[in-house]
């Protein structure tokens, strides 16, 4: 059984934004943890408003010029990951179930309805009675970064505010695998990580950490790194697999570069992490406990994919949830393999092909979320990109 907790949100996205504008110029950050808008990063409803000295309905207004939202989808890193996991194994073998709330309003609604279409479980998912049900605004802009795509987040804490550990029974961690997915975005979950990750560990639990921009400790201690719980040391102890992109990397070692980070983390207790970069080299690395030991290596990207793109027009391209289906990818396969391998004899780089062709996939359609016409279908969409990729790296690890 698969079980996670983390960020869970409604997503809006608007994608007629360009970041070069000069209304969103207007809102954007001038120094770091300023409450501004910044490419690729993510604010607080609340922060975004004293920043502008406005509503925040009057600000998206300004943005989006009062156009409605393109799409609406599922979004944050630990619902959408456990998601395309639970869509890409089978369903007579796996239990993949998410731990989580939402409030009781009309997005609630929206969310449930949503969930009910896909294989995940959602028996654990709280109502919170008089809350708001969390929400990002996605603003998405295919232009940036020569095409590649970049999108900033809104964020509205809302119920997952008061969402505690103690909501977390025992039939969490009675798992084979748990998940904590953007816990920054889930504050009491996150400042009490280090506890989570020692409990999940003496259950016998396979732990997995897939982290989100911390606007919340980067604001309040600016320059220092980010926790992970109340103790990076002992967490990273308590980690089989760390997932973080390139900033994140950064914010949590304290490095200046994406290089140094990598370096960091491998000296480190962990037993593997891999560190994302856009369209740059993804960095991985293991120390035999999990997955078979693999010095630090860097990998590419899939060709496949950005041949394809190539070939699509730009709004029809998406970047939003990359990262987590990327997680939802190695989550899934971590979990095939823990049904074929002993402990340590697990392919770090066959997970990393469910990542990258799940991840990468994700740049062809609106939103977090792909919505399966019938069970298997976007495992059959994924197994191309997979199957290509392992290709593509045989031989070719740096």
């Amino acid at each position: 059984m698969v079980s996670g907790t983390g960020c869970a949100l409604a997503d809006f996205l608007y994608t007629k934004v360009r970041f070069n504008s000069n209304v969103f110029q207007q809102y954007t950050s001038k120094k770091v943890g300023d409450g501004g808008l910044s490419p690729g990063k993510l604010v607080f409803v609340e922060e975004l408003e004293r920043y502008a000295g406005k509503s925040y309905p009057l600000i998206l207004s300004d943005i989006i010029n009062c156009s409605s939202f393109d799409a609406f989808n599922i979004g944050g890193p630990a619902l959408v990951s456990l998601i395309n996991a639970s869509q890409l194994l089978p369903e007579s073998e796996f239990d993949v179930n998410f731990y989580g709330c939402s409030g009781d309003d009309d997005v609630a609604g929206l969310i449930r309805s949503f969930l009910k279409k896909t294989p995940l479980g959602i028996q654990h998912f709280k109502t919170m009675n008089n809350l708001k049900t969390p929400f990002t605004d996605v603003l998405s802009d295919a232009s940036y970064d020569n095409g590649q795509g970049e999108r900033t987040f809104i964020n509205n804490i809302g119920a997952a505010r008061d969402y505690t550990p103690e909501m977390l029974d025992d039939s969490f961690f009675d798992s084979d695998i748990v998940c904590f997915g953007g816990t920054a975005l889930v504050p009491q979950i996150h400042d009490h990580l280090t506890y989570l990750l020692i409990k999940s560990k003496d259950n016998g639990c396979l732990t997995v950490v897939n982290t989100v921009y911390d606007f919340r400790n980067e604001q309040l201690n600016t320059g220092k790194p980010w926790p992970l719980g109340t103790n990076n040391q002992e967490s990273f102890k308590m980690i089989d697999m760390l997932i973080m992109d390139c900033e994140e990397a950064l914010k949590i070692s304290g490095q200046q570069t994406i290089d140094q980070a990598a370096f960091y983390f491998s000296q480190q207790s962990l037993a593997s992490f891999i560190i994302t970069n856009g369209s740059k080299n993804i960095y991985a690395y293991s120390n035999g406990t999990v997955f078979k030991a693999m010095e630090l290596c860097q990998f590419p990207v899939s060709d496949a994919v950005v041949a394809d793109l190539s070939q699509t027009s730009s709004d029809q391209r998406d970047t939003t949830g990359c990262g987590d289906n990327f997680a939802g990818g190695l989550i899934a396969s971590l979990a095939s393999q823990l049904k074929t391998s002993c402990l340590g004899e697990f392919d770090l780089r066959e997970a990393l092909s469910w990542g990258i062709a799940s991840g990468g996939f994700a740049c062809f359609y609106k939103g977090g979320t792909w919505k399966e016409q019938y069970r298997g279908q976007k495992l059959e969409q994924l197994r191309k990109y997979q199957d290509t990729y392992l290709k593509q790296i045989e031989g070719d690890e740096s």
